[in-house]
């Protein structure tokens, strides 16, 4: 089992939003930070501006080879990972531009398009679960490692079910669907990895003004990348463990299922 107390992260989607955030957090607290994104020229600007401790790496998580290239680069030059943070996603497949309100109107369960739901499920569910796989090897050569996947309290059917919640109309079956298929999957792995040295743990940034709602949410993305870098920072947090924002999960920070 690897020894060496350099902490290393990969994130997912970090050349902009919230993965570049919690990115930039990982390297200013001494993690070397591979900094995965689908169009390598971002990627290194990305990494370029948060500093030396940051590299760049092509990955896209829909892509099977651009995966396994990663992962053998990582082990060539590291050998092991401390840390995966799961952030890629995406919230539609359809026409880009749309207002937030137009991209809901069209996942609604009753005319969502197949194919758009297919696209959104394989990026933000198979596609997440295929990169964890691939990079499982090198968590379990780190003396104790983490999974933080970026997950959305819309994706809780508990939330979801009460009639109280604001936010309740916005789940629909693509995206917001997606985030519970994640969730139960990512909770399936917690349960068969709670007696190994890897943690999982699942977190909501809140109502975060991203491109994934047409940067119309509430909150910065640096205010939304709050809890994100809690929880990628974070090393003694129950395994699966489901939080958010104090300002929405409450003081205890814990999401239900």
């Amino acid at each position: 089992m690897e020894t060496n107390k350099k902490k290393v992260a990969l994130v997912t989607g970090a050349n902009t939003g919230v993965g570049f955030q919690v990115a930039k957090a990982l390297a200013t607290e001494g993690y070397t930070v591979y900094v995965g994104a689908r169009n390598l020229q971002k990627g290194e600007a990305a990494a370029s501006a948060i500093g030396n401790a940051a590299k760049a790496i092509h990955l896209d998580i829909t892509d099977t080879d651009t995966i396994n290239r990663a992962v053998a680069k990582i082990q060539d030059e590291s050998g092991y990972l401390t840390l995966l943070v799961n952030n890629a996603a995406i919230s539609h497949a359809g026409k880009e531009g749309r207002t937030m309100e137009e991209v809901l109107g069209a996942q609604k369960p009753s005319i969502a398009s197949m194919s758009e739901l297919r696209t959104v499920w394989d990026t933000n569910v198979f596609s997440t679960l295929a990169v964890t796989q691939a990079v499982l090897p090198l968590l379990q050569n780190a003396p104790a490692a983490r999974i933080v996947t970026v997950s959305s309290a819309l994706g809780s059917l508990t939330l979801n079910a009460n009639p109280q919640n604001p936010y309740r109309a916005a789940f629909d079956a693509v995206y917001g669907a997606s985030k519970t298929a994640l969730n139960g999957i990512f909770l399936s792995l917690a349960n068969e990895l709670e007696n190994t040295n890897i943690k999982i743990h699942l977190v909501s940034p809140g109502f975060t003004a991203t491109a994934l709602n047409n940067f119309q949410g509430t909150d910065t993305v640096e205010h939304g990348s709050l809890e994100p870098i809690r929880v990628a920072l974070a090393e003694d947090l129950p395994n699966g463990s489901f939080t958010g924002p104090a300002d929405f999960a409450g003081a205890d920070n814990v999401l239900p299922w």
